[in-house]
């Protein structure tokens, strides 16, 4: 449990592989409130590991985009802070001791499936929402001389052996108390074999390199806290308090995407929707407010309140776009 006193820091981290879309406003509107609240420090970091997929143009879009919202921050890649550098692609010497320190502790053993391998596992168990099949532990489970004989022609991936007898329970601000059963999601890859660090390792040793004390995140990030609580139990540090804000879906209940019309920021912007009335739907779709009416977010801190917060996916409503579009304020 962090002590009381320690001061508030929080981050809103996406990844620059395209625009912002509705679901990234509303979750970076929710994390910056919740900061704010508290009195507290916000980060922007950029999560730009994955170079064939992010480009410097997004990260400098997102920017753009998260200001004309009316969100600041007092670190990131663009004004600087003590904990830089806030971009991943400049952290990867932090990320290869962290590594260094969990092989250490004999925390980590080389994969060499492949992703067919994975996906055509009889039985597999089910895994994270967002990562299919939970992996068996083929390769936890190799001889030296097997490690020896697959290395020879393939190149492994770095896994962390999940404690298979224990979970990892937490209180979370929103969806109140998580338990997940032992192993849950099973052994996950900290390194690929491509040489990218993983999601995972990355998010932990930034946050606790940074301070972060919130993490403010969507729900389809839930189920991979108790990996990351094990992650900070290996490190020997305290986790921050964490808080899954609700998913924005179509008016089908499906993922958002271009058939429900024009789901990121840079298009709705070109329908000529502003970021106040655009605001103010957002928090209105979240439950913070009753009805969506134009709002800045400074005007919503005062507001800010866990317990209004939908703990259930959110669909927009059929006419979204059209109300959005109706008045531009």
């Amino acid at each position: 449990m962090l002590p009381e006193t320690t001061p508030v820091r929080g981050r809103f981290a996406p990844t620059p592989s395209g625009r912002l879309h509705l679901g990234n406003a509303a979750t970076a509107l929710l994390a910056w409130l919740q900061i704010r609240a508290g009195g507290g420090t916000m980060a922007l970091r950029m999560e730009d590991l994955d170079k064939p997929r992010c480009r410097p143009e997004s990260a400098a879009a997102i920017a753009e985009e998260l200001r004309w919202l009316g969100l600041d921050w007092d670190e990131g890649p663009d004004i600087g802070g003590p904990f830089g550098p806030y971009a991943q692609s400049e952290r990867l010497d932090r990320y290869a001791r962290a590594l260094d320190d969990l092989g250490r502790q004999g925390l980590l053993y080389p994969c060499y499936c492949s992703r067919a391998d994975l996906l055509s596992a009889p039985s597999a168990p089910h895994g994270l929402a967002s990562e299919g099949p939970a992996y068996a532990g083929a390769c936890r489970r190799l001889t030296a001389a097997e490690r020896e004989a697959r290395a020879a022609v393939k190149t492994p991936s770095l896994r962390f052996a999940l404690p298979a007898d224990r979970s990892f329970p937490f209180e979370d601000g929103i969806a109140g108390p998580v338990r997940y059963p032992p192993g849950a999601g099973g052994d996950f890859v900290v390194k690929r074999a491509d040489g990218i660090v993983g999601y995972q390792l990355a998010v932990v040793a930034d946050d606790i390199a940074m301070g972060v004390t919130d993490v403010l995140r969507g729900w389809d990030l839930l189920d991979s806290t108790p990996r990351q609580l094990a992650l900070y139990e290996a490190f020997g540090a305290m986790p921050p308090r964490f808080a899954h804000a609700p998913l924005l879906l179509g008016p089908d209940g499906g993922r958002l995407s271009k058939r429900h019309g024009s789901v990121t920021l840079s298009g709705l912007r070109e329908l000529g929707v502003g970021s106040r009335r655009l605001v103010g739907y957002l928090a209105w779709l979240t439950g913070l407010t009753d009805r969506p009416e134009p709002a800045s977010p400074g005007e919503l801190v005062a507001g800010f309140d866990f317990a209004r917060i939908a703990h259930e996916s959110v669909r927009l409503p059929d006419d979204w776009v059209s109300a959005l579009t109706a008045a531009r304020t």
